[in-house]
């Protein structure tokens, strides 16, 4: 228990150090000396000494917002193994965290639109309008490792995985985690889905839902996304390429998943700083293009596994 507590913990803590890193390494790039790594921590620390100012048109879901999107991402955090196999999965499953993060996203785009702002009413009709593409790719792919690892638990897809060694790597394996890499492009808003530091009105997707916070509420909001950038990076790690995490909570078998999640997650960080720094938005009305190939991959990998099941 306390192995899987403190592994939530790590995940939590670190937050904002991977949105760090990618920024820091975009900046590099792009021959820019850039902000420290520690940077988002700094913000958050000077958002949360602030005083939050709500539009008179707002109700109390714009209230409860922040601390519904944090609560969820924490929930969805208790449910993955970091560096140990063991998690608190008897709370749920990996479905189970698919939908604590889609309850957030439910309630950031319905803020938007408690505020009456019209970027907000943009900005969640464009949420909505992606994640209804991206979401059926998504599950598919996750369905595509369920059955590869004939269960749903997290720890139990990872364990299997990782026992099994090198001879559940195979089409199913890599299109499903190509189709899900996209889908965390898509639901963290990240190029070229999106463009996480841009301030267009006319462009915003995910920023124009959090126009309407400051202070506090803008921290909380910050904070959770940061926290479900890497609960979804952590997912792709740990679930299609868990090679290296602890089976045990030996000391030594905890280190060596330590290190070789540090190693997953920069690599994975490096992945998403090189497509933004090459790669602009796409329009709006090609994204379908981009997701329908996620569902095609996903689709893929499904039916992968029947061939190679029939084999």
């Amino acid at each position: 228990m306390i192995v899987e507590l403190l592994q939530t913990l790590i995940l939590l803590a670190t937050a904002p150090l991977a949105t760090g890193t990618v920024r820091s390494l975009k900046a590099r790039m792009q021959g820019r000396t850039g902000p420290s790594v520690l940077q988002p921590y700094r913000d958050l620390v000077k958002l949360f000494h602030k005083s939050s100012v709500m539009s008179k048109d707002s109700s109390w879901i714009s209230t409860i917002t922040p601390y519904v999107c944090v609560a969820a991402v924490v929930t969805a955090a208790l449910l993955l193994p970091v560096v140990y196999v063991g998690t608190f999965g008897l709370m749920g499953d990996l479905l189970l965290l698919i939908y604590l993060l889609a309850i957030m996203k439910f309630f950031t785009a319905l803020a938007a639109l408690d505020a009456g702002s019209t970027f907000g009413g943009m900005g969640s009709s464009r949420e909505m309008f992606i994640s209804s593409i991206v979401e059926p790719a998504m599950l598919l792919s996750i369905f595509a490792m369920a059955l590869v690892a004939g269960t749903t638990a997290l720890g139990g897809i990872s364990l299997q995985v990782a026992s099994t060694g090198l001879e559940l790597v195979g089409p199913s394996l890599l299109l499903a985690a190509a189709a899900f890499f996209i889908a965390i492009l898509a639901e963290n808003a990240r190029m070229p889905v999106d463009n996480p530091a841009t301030h267009l009105e006319l462009t915003m997707v995910h920023e124009a839902m959090m126009l309407e916070y400051s202070g506090k509420g803008l921290a909380l909001m910050e904070y959770a996304s940061m926290a479900k950038l890497l609960v979804f990076l952590t997912l792709m790690a740990n679930m299609f390429f868990p090679w290296g995490i602890a089976t045990s909570a030996d000391p030594a078998a905890l280190a060596v998943g330590l290190v070789a999640y540090l190693v997953k997650i920069g690599a994975l960080l490096l992945a998403i700083a090189v497509i933004e720094s090459s790669m602009a938005k796409m329009r709006l009305f090609r994204l379908p293009n981009l997701f329908t190939m996620a569902f095609i991959l996903s689709l893929l990998a499904v039916v992968a596994y029947y061939v190679q099941g029939v084999a």
